[in-house]
């Protein structure tokens, strides 16, 4: 197995997390508490992020970050978990081996090409106006506060701990780096929607952008299976602000599944 992963439990029923840009796989903790007993959890850390390598500009990201991943799939059939980016990661691994994925839980995925066509899509690219300006004159520290003020806790950026700041900061870049992937799919996950055959949960935060219903919209109309849990007081980390109700909805989704 190659980079680094954290895990929980010992249980007989196998489970990957796949956490969101700017975070790390120790996101997972209040999620896998209150998931309970009888778990395997494998949460990496994606590259660039917590103690994995940095990404190698000249590739694709979404494709570094798969190959990456895919050592720490636990062996035969695995529920899979992802969180915002990490649920795209997810999602490509329910259409490449159907086989293998016994449930697929997608939180908040960013795949906006998914919007494309809609109000939110339009809507979304004038919402992040702020971010992009910063982007564009290389502000990185200006970059990461109008990020995080649209896909962040709901904590000014000012109030964040030091540490946090810096963490986001120094990995912002990775977010320009994602978008051939979230705009653009270049991974093609978009058409082949319709081959995820595992159980679908799809899970949104009540205060989330607006765009996130709307690239539900699409997936629950090309998934074959899926169910949808919102958590009315949440926002796009409702993974972490939230995971007692997350945590129900997965079970929810797990127990129509057999180890």
């Amino acid at each position: 197995m190659t980079g680094y992963a954290r895990h929980w439990g010992a249980g007989p029923r196998a489970v990957l997390a796949l956490h969101c840009s700017l975070a790390h796989s120790g996101a997972w903790e209040g999620l896998a508490r209150a998931l309970g007993p009888g778990l395997r959890i494998t949460a990496p850390d994606i590259p660039g992020h917590g103690k994995a390598p940095d990404i190698d500009p000249a590739r694709d990201l979404h494709d570094q970050c798969y190959e990456a991943i895919l050592p720490h799939l636990p062996e035969g059939r695995v529920d899979v978990v992802g969180h915002s980016f990490g649920a795209t990661l997810a999602l490509r691994l329910a259409e490449d081996m159907p086989d293998r994925i016994r449930s697929l839980t997608l939180i908040e995925p960013v795949l906006f090409a998914a919007a494309k066509g809609s109000g939110a899509f339009s809507a979304h690219l004038g919402e992040m106006a702020d971010y992009a300006a910063a982007e564009a004159r290389q502000d990185r520290a200006a970059t990461a506060r109008a990020f995080l003020k649209i896909w962040g806790t709901g904590t000014a950026f000012e109030d964040l701990p030091a540490a946090q700041r810096d963490y986001a900061t120094q990995r912002i870049h990775l977010i320009k780096a994602s978008e051939p992937a979230l705009f653009e799919d270049s991974a093609g996950l978009v058409p082949r929607l319709g081959e995820v055959t595992a159980p679908t949960l799809l899970v949104e935060g009540g205060e989330s952008p607006r765009i996130i219903p709307a690239i539900l919209d699409r997936m629950e109309t090309g998934i074959p299976d899926t169910t949808r849990a919102r958590v009315p007081d949440a926002g796009h980390m409702v993974a972490i602000s939230h995971p007692v109700p997350v945590a129900g909805a997965i079970r929810a989704l797990w127990d129509r599944t057999r180890v």
